[in-house]
């Protein structure tokens, strides 16, 4: 199956699903076709609005629609949509306005448009909210499965989505399981714990650790909060050694996340494998490479854990 972004799978899934529940509304900040909120536009006009290159308005008129008992989705590229952070606090957040961020256009993936336009912080912003829940999935097949879910759930969500497409590693009755990281393949040495467009990249690293004898374990962690502490802790018990992978930056992201939950355990060791400067303009997999997101970066942070 040729590669396809998630926000592609996101624009696909919410134009069906529009169809199913007329609570449905969508906003979006002048980037309709980008975000493929469009093909919600393109259905349903009526309860599409675009709010012009205004995302502080945006933010605030979803939240007003959801208190009045709609379920907004406000879209824009991530960096946008997340720097009008304390919109989103006040209005979203603190008001537990039942609004869907959807931030697209993420990591350094997203190659040429360069670091103005690239979302490193979002996770960490939105992952310092009380009562905001965060979901990247890691195909079309499971961001299709995340919006029906997202749907469903009554409060504030973020959902992060990739500019680049993916393969597909779920099947097609793939279920999504709200909170539950998925291991994609088994392993005992070491877990190579990974989120949103890089997913294929840590299987690569997998096999190349096979290769040097390495049996090492994959996880697909879709929900970064609340992230699964119990799958974490099994780990902990186990061989207790986890290399997070993720496109956001080092600070806030999976990697932070998992290695608070290692911390409070009181067992396991994390390394993290995340963009540790400002990105910049270049295609995605040379981007990947020089900031240490390729599978053999991967597979070279995975031997060194296990050589300390």
């Amino acid at each position: 199956m040729a590669a396809k972004a998630t926000r592609v799978a996101f624009g696909e899934a919410l134009a069906r699903l529009g169809g199913e529940n007329p609570r449905i509304v969508v906003l979006d900040a002048d980037l309709s076709k980008s975000t493929m909120s469009d093909y919600f536009a393109s259905k349903y006009p009526e309860r599409f609005f675009d709010m012009g290159i205004a995302e502080g308005n945006m933010v605030g008129t979803g939240a007003g629609m959801a208190l009045a008992g709609m379920i907004p989705f406000i879209c824009s590229f991530s960096c946008f949509v997340t720097g009008r952070f304390e919109q989103i606090r006040m209005s979203i957040g603190y008001s537990r306005a039942n609004v869907k961020i959807v931030g697209t256009h993420s990591g350094i993936g997203i190659g040429p448009d360069g670091y103005s336009q690239m979302a490193i912080e979002d996770i960490a912003l939105m992952r310092s909210l009380p009562n905001m829940v965060v979901i990247q999935p890691a195909d079309g097949v499971e961001t299709e499965r995340a919006v029906e879910y997202i749907v469903r759930h009554n409060g504030p969500v973020f959902l992060r989505l990739t500019r680049q497409g993916v393969e597909d590693i779920n099947p097609p009755d793939y279920q999504f399981r709200f909170g539950e990281g998925v291991i994609l393949r088994p392993g005992k040495n070491v877990t190579l714990m990974a989120t949103g467009g890089v997913i294929g990249n840590t299987l690569k690293a997998a096999a190349i650790l096979a290769g040097k004898g390495v049996d090492a374990q994959v996880v697909n962690i879709h929900t970064l909060k609340p992230i699964d502490r119990k799958l974490i802790a099994q780990i902990g018990r186990s061989h207790g050694r986890i290399v997070t992978v993720e496109d956001h930056g080092i600070t806030g992201g999976l990697g932070s996340a998992v290695s608070e939950v290692v911390a409070e355990l009181g067992r396991g060791r994390v390394k993290r494998v995340a963009v540790e400067d400002y990105g910049e303009s270049g295609d995605a997999e040379g981007l990947y490479r020089k900031y240490g997101l390729s599978e053999e970066n991967i597979a070279a942070r995975a031997l060194e854990l296990l050589q300390d």
